[in-house]
């Protein structure tokens, strides 16, 4: 049996499975993976994003299959996974990064965007590992990592449907890894700061450290690589907001209001 703390996929192992991948990072670990010689099965709701992806990766050592479904469907995604694992052979990897944001302020609330977010963030994460972790758990080896955000580390503003369902993935993939690691599968998380994709690109705050997608992909596929629970990135706005959960929230408050002009 492999050790939890120990696994990390090989291309020889079976095929990565990646969710939001017609664009912003799972587009870009798609395509890293697929440079690296993994074989990629890359799902989203729009098939034309996945072909052209697939065709991006032509000449590389790995190959990207792209297979649509939505994560929101929980029974699609239960029958998505049965075929991946039917024709392309077991996944090793599934790096679970679907997820969509939208700015929420007090007033006026905008409790649809509450309900969206946790749908897809939250609720489709969890649909994709009731889909895959019986497969996993039952081998006894595999890898999951699950994409969240520094944001999950403390509520920022204009942020707190999106904050509020990435600190439900921090706490999720916390929870599970007690479980995971006794049944041989590696449980991760990756928490980035701001990447260069097409959410991000809807904020009209600083953005500091903002790092290129390119960049960010290849530090995602080195973490999956490597020993380590949390994949995180840039380290300095990592240790920032990590420090910043320690302050009372008087002093919390303050910085934060002021460093982003809340």
């Amino acid at each position: 049996m492999f050790m939890s703390s120990l696994y990390r996929a090989k291309p020889q192992d079976g095929v990565w499975w990646i969710t939001g991948a017609s664009s912003g990072i799972g587009r870009g670990v798609a395509l890293e993976a697929a440079r690296r010689g993994f074989t990629v099965i890359a799902t989203a709701r729009r098939l034309e994003a996945l072909e052209d992806l697939s065709r991006e990766a032509d000449g590389f050592s790995g190959r990207i299959f792209p297979m649509p479904s939505d994560i929101s469907d929980a029974t699609a995604i239960l029958r998505l996974v049965a075929q991946i694992e039917d024709k392309h052979g077991p996944i090793s990897l599934a790096f679970l990064n679907a997820g969509t944001y939208r700015p929420v302020n007090a007033h006026p609330f905008d409790s649809d965007a509450f309900k969206d977010m946790f749908s897809v963030n939250v609720g489709g994460t969890i649909n994709c590992l009731a889909a895959i972790m019986p497969l996993m758990c039952k081998r006894g080896w595999g890898q999951v990592a699950l994409n969240a955000s520094v944001a999950g580390y403390i509520g920022l503003p204009n942020s707190a449907a999106y904050s509020g369902t990435k600190a439900a993935l921090i706490a999720i993939a916390e929870s599970l890894k007690f479980d995971t690691d006794q049944y041989g599968v590696t449980m991760q998380v990756v928490n980035p700061g701001f990447v260069e994709t097409p959410l991000t690109a809807k904020n009209d705050h600083p953005m500091p450290f903002l790092m290129p997608l390119d960049e960010a992909a290849k530090k995602i596929c080195d973490g999956f690589e490597k020993e380590g629970f949390e994949i995180t990135f840039p380290w300095q706005l990592s240790r920032i907001l990590k420090g910043l959960r320690l302050l009372p929230y008087s002093l919390y408050f303050w910085l934060v209001g002021r460093a982003t002009r809340a």
